[in-house]
């Protein structure tokens, strides 16, 4: 297709007769459905030049009136499933897939992310991509005996539809009305008795696109926290929705990503208050020589020591899993945080927050630098500005502990009674490294707006100000 040009070339339109119906077409916002099968999977010749065997690709451009909602990716995912989920061809071994062998009943390529902790529970958790649902599953039946797969016989089974009747056929699976359609499908098909299992072949089959850009990023999981905290509050709360349903475990795995926006709330104490308390020589955990001192220990220590183990084990890095940490601390202070207040503000009546279109196409600037692997900062945003003053806030505390470190008379006293404080300030002083060079050190167009740099600078000294002379 020629994107540059925004049309299909004329070769191909002579080739298949139904893209001519966009030459009746007056908008790209108002059309009628427009579907056509490019190759059938099923066809004998179905082959590329080499013999392997290809799979069934369709061109879908689903009708859309301006008078009613398409719902987004939902309805885009609903257009192409209920034309392509009729005749797709089935893997022959779960274990022994390659790219060739991914057909799928239903899948969109793109990202491919699962939720830590469901495998065990009921399978991975269904997340929008990389992946492919059984039709039965999709449309809502519920699980049954009935319901097994024999792959033999499909894998053997001749062509016995015709095509132009499946271009006519269309059914919808993914629900709508949530910005995280993509969660209570999977709960929905999970409560019907279906169970998923993580596929994970040596050769990538699902390959996409994610954001380039730290605020894009950002933006993202916000709309994600938003869906998934509606969700929570919605009749398909996992602990409601999927009572007597699914098990219990299950219906709490689920509520750990229900409830990301909340858990921004105890990020924030974390970072905001033993710096403000340190500033005001307030210490807030036992001292290191009480025995009572050990819990706190060994959640931080155990808890590090288990993800960066995991991390490694997955095949990842140090420098990667402190970036992971970094990403970590980012979202619950900024996305997580914005979400449960619009989703706070939108039950009591005074907002109402619009679906955000992630964008996943940077400038050449931008790209550079992600593949520089240096974070982008350069766009004035309220969430740059909490992260910011945050990151200060916390730096400032850090001078007051050095401070009392080293001007203090009783140096043994002092890191008795302050020392987990201190280390939790400084290791967020080094987790927010990048917003300090973005704030103080870049040049580039990446580093922090100075309207940015100057509120919260501002900000971070009259807070600290505040705190010490009180």
């Amino acid at each position: 297709m020629r994107v540059e040009m925004k049309q299909i070339p004329e070769e191909i339109r002579k080739q298949h007769k139904e893209f001519r119906e966009w030459n009746f077409v007056s908008s790209r916002n108002d059309h009628q459905t427009i579907f056509k099968i490019l190759i059938d999977g099923r066809h004998p010749n179905a082959a590329d030049a080499e013999g392997n065997v290809l799979p069934t690709l369709v061109y879908l451009a689903r009708e859309k009136t301006p008078q009613f909602h398409h719902h987004f990716k939902a309805g885009a995912m609903n257009a192409l499933n209920g034309h392509q989920i009729a005749y797709v061809q089935y893997p022959q071994h779960f274990n022994n897939l390659t790219k060739n062998d991914i057909y799928g009943n239903s899948f969109r390529v793109a990202r491919k992310l699962e939720f830590p902790g469901l495998d065990a529970n009921g399978g991975p958790c269904y997340i929008g991509t990389g992946c492919f649902h059984l039709r039965d599953a999709l449309c809502g039946k519920k699980y049954d005996k009935t319901c097994k797969v024999g792959w033999k016989r499909l894998n053997r089974r001749e062509v016995e539809e015709n095509a132009t009747v499946l271009e006519e056929t269309c059914k919808m699976g993914l629900k709508y009305g949530c910005p995280a359609e993509d969660i209570i499908t999977g709960l929905s098909i999970q409560c019907r008795g279906w169970k998923s299992i993580y596929l994970n072949p040596e050769t990538e089959s699902f390959l996409g696109i994610a954001p380039t850009s730290l605020l894009t990023m950002l933006v993202q999981h916000q709309r994600w926290a938003e869906g998934h905290f509606q969700i929570f509050l919605s009749r398909y709360c996992s602990l409601l929705y999927g009572h007597n349903r699914i098990p219990l475990k299950l219906q709490l795995a689920y509520c750990a990503g229900n409830l990301w926006a909340a858990n921004s709330l105890p990020t924030l104490y974390y970072v905001v208050v033993p710096c403000f308390c340190l500033l005001k020589d307030i210490p807030l955990f036992s001292k290191v020589s009480s025995p009572w001192v050990l819990p706190f220990a060994y959640v931080a220590i155990a808890h590090r020591a288990y993800s960066l183990g995991e991390f490694l084990w997955c095949g990842g890095t140090f420098q990667a899993w402190c970036n992971d940490q970094r990403m970590w601390l980012f979202k619950r202070t900024t996305s997580y945080f914005f979400a449960l207040c619009d989703t706070i503000l939108k039950l009591l009546g005074y907002s109402n927050p619009t679906f955000v279109i992630t964008a996943k196409v940077a400038d050449e600037d931008v790209l550079r630098r992600y593949e520089q692997e240096l974070m982008e900062f350069g766009d004035s945003s309220p969430m740059f500005v909490v992260l910011a003053s945050l990151a200060m806030l916390n730096l400032f505390s850090s001078f007051e502990a050095i401070k009392k470190l080293v001007f203090n008379a009783d140096h043994s006293e002092v890191s008795d009674r302050f020392r987990l404080q201190i280390l939790l300030c400084f290791l967020l002083v080094a987790l927010n490294w990048p917003v300090y060079n973005a704030v103080f050190f870049r040049k580039d167009n990446g580093g922090m707006p100075a309207p940015v740099t100057y509120k919260t600078i501002t900000f971070a000294l009259l807070v600290s100000t505040v705190a010490m002379s009180t």
